[in-house]
């Protein structure tokens, strides 16, 4: 199955993810399909804490693709951000 979910990347107690599509069966951080955006919880300032490709993760939805829990949640973030 393939999932759209998190990829930690970052320096011990600096976290940084990837959102990614892989197949379910990979490692966390192992190979992936495609990198869709990035999540930085610790943005502080002008970073950017959230940016997405909508396109692709729709095109990946479509497709039968499945979003982790915490994925599910950028995404409305992102949507009620952008409304």
């Amino acid at each position: 199955m393939v999932k759209i979910r998190l990829s930690r990347t970052g320096a011990k107690k600096r976290a940084f993810y990837h959102v990614v599509v892989a197949d379910s069966r990979r490692s966390r951080d192992g190979r992936y399909i495609e990198r869709v955006g990035y999540y930085n919880p610790r943005a502080t300032g002008g970073e950017v804490r959230l940016t997405l490709e909508d396109a692709r993760i729709e095109y990946w939805v479509s497709q039968g693709a499945q979003t982790t829990e915490r994925v599910a949640k950028l995404l409305k973030e992102a949507g009620k951000a952008a409304a």
